[in-house]
């Protein structure tokens, strides 16, 4: 008998994402360039699990086995801008973050050159802000459980898309 007899073993089993979680700081993630459009997007990841638009009329996807949220950014033409992950694969500088205990992240990110985080604490989780590279790391019981990672705004005070169509 299944245990879970209802479920296709191809869903059971697709808990690993089919891209590159790997964040790439100032970037985005995989194969994903802060700039893409959403057809960029589905031509690497696929149709979204779900889709929705917030308060600000941004376009929000959600891929479920990569536990990834992807925003396109409503008043940017819709380009993707900013990403949410917590994918127990997700890497940054070369390592597993999710799952890993926050002092250990942030000495090799010291080691690393990303020195200054901006903490905020809500209820039993905690926020560790980089403005330099716009990414929050949160952490629950010490253990970072979520990545948060937007486009840079460069000098200009526009955004510096990665992504040249």
């Amino acid at each position: 008998m299944a245990l879970l007899p209802n479920v296709s073993e191809k869903m059971y089993f697709c808990h690993k994402p089919e891209t590159d979680m790997e964040i790439k700081l100032k970037e985005g993630i995989g194969e994903l360039k802060f700039g893409m459009k959403q057809k960029d997007v589905e031509a690497v990841l696929g149709a979204p699990d779900r889709q929705y638009k917030d308060d600000d009329k941004n376009i929000i996807y959600l891929y479920n086995s990569a536990k990834l949220r992807l925003t396109f950014y409503a008043d940017e033409d819709f380009r993707f801008g900013y990403l949410i992950v917590s994918h127990p694969e997700t890497k940054l500088l070369s390592g597993k973050i999710i799952g890993a205990e926050w002092a250990e992240t942030e000495k090799a990110l010291k080691e690393k050159g990303i020195k200054e985080f901006e903490k905020e604490t809500f209820d039993s989780l905690e926020n560790y802000f980089n403005e330099a590279n716009w990414i929050i790391i949160q952490t629950e019981f010490n253990e970072v459980v979520r990545v948060e990672l937007g486009a840079i705004i460069n000098a200009k005070d526009e955004f510096d898309w990665k992504f040249k169509a």
